[in-house]
């Protein structure tokens, strides 16, 4: 399915590395921007096309915490749950996400707008809480910021208090 609909990505990756093994995570980013998550079937041919066993790609992509192996809302929050944030209140901001959603870690609100999940750490130690949305961060949070972030969301796709990855320390105004 993958090797016939991106043949000539997949030949490019490959030819990126010297030893095949190396393609596995670019493969499975391939795989996962297809479908939304790392199939059963998009492991197994994966593995097939790097002479690989399903389980060493599975291993794979259960380390990784960017790796999904089911589908993910619109909105893929992730809460950071490292000692820095805890020590900050990443507890408190978790509660405030499963009181707004009604959802807990690990669950898909029932309309698939946002999935709520916890991590060890997104490298921003000096401004927890905080949370990652697909790609976008917000650092600092209060429960208000917490609910213009969600508002915002649901009403534009989008939320102008995303701070980007680490800003900290913040850049000098000129």
């Amino acid at each position: 399915m993958l090797l016939e609909k991106y043949k000539s990505e997949i030949d490019a990756i490959l030819s990126r590395y010297p030893v095949r093994r190396s393609a596995l995570l670019p493969l499975l980013n391939l795989a996962q921007r297809e479908e939304g998550h790392v199939s059963e079937a998009a492991m197994k041919e994966i593995a097939g096309i790097l002479n690989l066993t399903p389980p060493q790609v599975y291993e794979t992509v259960t380390f990784y915490t960017m790796l999904r192996l089911k589908p993910v809302g619109k909105f893929h929050i992730q809460v950071c749950k490292s000692l820095m944030c805890a020590l900050v209140g990443s507890d408190t901001l978790l509660g405030w996400l499963r009181a707004k959603l009604g959802i807990k870690p690990g669950e898909t609100t029932p309309d698939r707008l946002f999935t709520l999940s916890t991590v060890e750490c997104l490298a921003a130690c000096g401004a927890g809480p905080m949370m990652q949305i697909n790609d976008d961060y917000y650092e600092n949070l209060t429960e208000e910021k917490v609910d213009r972030i969600l508002m915002d969301l649901i009403r534009n796709g989008t939320s102008p208090l995303k701070s980007g990855p680490f800003m900290l320390p913040e850049p000098q105004k000129t």
